[in-house]
């Protein structure tokens, strides 16, 4: 008796100093953390721990028979809410916002299980028999919840700790259950009873991979959350680049996506055309702005449609466009040119027939992009200069 009192002492000292390390280390958590996981596993340790007190309040003070009921009562509250706490924790980490148990449901079960637990285990072993058991119970079927699909990064790791700590809780309860009928020498001889006077040594273990399933569980989301949040700040660059690098009013590519396209097609080489509306200040003058902009919007819709999917539209400034068509050789060049044409000539409803002069240069494989728009451009001022509806090119490769 003496060894196990002992015994008893020590791992309860044990099981108290990493209670209290683990709760003040939740507490700390909590304060980072703006989680609703780490509020209720800190609610969690801190019923465990006023547990403990009970426990360690009753056995010091030796409270009388007529004060057993109210503290059995006091820990089975204690340690029942410890582990609802700390499911519902890791179900907050799974379904945000929402409840495993209607609150009022689970407050009203455990009050009416506290007070009728504290009735019917009139001893030790009885109360040990009755809670280990319902712990036992409860952690394996929150463990079972948790493991749900879908199932958030890292819960596992919770859910294996409430799995080890059910499977303790029910070895304790076949040991209380063991002390309440005659105990044969051989179950004697096991030390059934320094098993349960080193329970809280045990206990302190697996609260310890408790903890470390919370911990572990809430590091697997807070990484999910970064990378989230990584993708959505990449994805918001790639929308601004695009924005920065994209004409509002024609939708177009504009200058700033040039040295990006002339790097992807100086390997191979491309042809440029360029583009300049004729009289189109006269179309402002006349038809207004408005209808200006809707001309450079018809234009634009035009070059999508008659030019391939891969060739790079670009609206160079004002009413001047330039083409980037890579593997696209000069005839093909000026059929779709033609095609161009022959989609414009006829006047709209918002604004008149469309036409254009237009140049061509060809970029050779790993030529000087700059020389040839420069060649291309005065292609179409050439022709421009010469009022013909024909393209004209002035052969040269950059």
């Amino acid at each position: 008796m003496i060894m196990e009192l002992l015994l008893w002492r020590w791992s309860t000292a044990v099981q108290t100093t990493s209670l209290v390390m683990i709760t003040v280390f939740f507490v700390l958590l909590a304060r980072a953390v703006r989680l609703a996981a780490v509020r209720w596993w800190l609610l969690a340790w801190s019923c465990s721990l006023a547990a403990l007190v009970v426990t360690v309040f009753f056995w010091y003070v030796q409270a009388g028979a007529g004060l057993f009921p109210l503290v059995a009562s006091a820990y089975i509250a204690a340690k029942t809410a410890f582990v609802l706490f700390l499911i519902h924790g890791g179900w907050t980490l799974k379904r945000p916002g929402d409840w495993l148990v209607r609150p009022r449901y689970a407050a009203l079960a455990l009050v009416l299980y506290a007070a009728a637990g504290g009735l019917v285990a009139t001893t030790i072993d009885r109360l040990g028999l009755v809670q280990h058991s319902v712990m036992g119970v409860l952690l394996a079927a929150g463990a079972v919840r948790l493991l749900e699909k879908p199932r958030p990064p890292g819960l596992s790791w919770l859910a294996a700790g409430l799995l080890l700590r059910g499977a303790l809780s029910l070895c304790e309860a076949a040991a209380y259950g063991l002390q309440l009928v005659p105990l044969p020498a051989a179950l004697a001889a096991a030390g059934v009873r320094s098993f349960l006077a080193a329970s809280s040594s045990f206990d302190s273990g697996a609260e310890w991979l408790l903890a470390l399933g919370c911990v572990l569980a809430l590091s697997e989301r807070i990484q999910d959350e970064l990378r989230q949040s990584n993708t959505g700040l990449l994805a918001a660059q790639e929308d601004l680049r695009r924005l920065a690098d994209r004409d509002p009013l024609t939708a177009l590519a504009n200058r700033r996506q040039l040295p990006e396209t002339f790097r992807a097609v100086r390997p191979q080489g491309a042809l440029l055309l360029f583009f300049d509306l004729d009289g189109f200040k006269q179309i402002n003058d006349r038809y207004g702005h408005q209808a200006g902009d809707e001309c450079l919007r018809r234009f634009a819709g035009a070059l999508r449609e008659c030019f391939r999917p891969s060739d790079v539209l670009v609206r160079y400034g004002g009413d001047e466009f330039l083409v980037v068509a890579s593997g696209l050789d000069e005839q093909g060049g000026w059929e779709r040119v033609a095609r161009l044409r022959d989609r414009l000539r006829f006047p709209a409803e918002s604004g008149p027939a469309i036409t254009f002069s237009v140049g061509a240069a060809a970029l050779a494989p790993g030529g000087n992009p700059e020389a040839a728009v420069k060649a291309a451009d005065e292609s179409m001022y050439a022709a421009k200069a010469q009022r013909n509806q024909r393209p004209v090119s002035v052969g040269r490769r950059a």
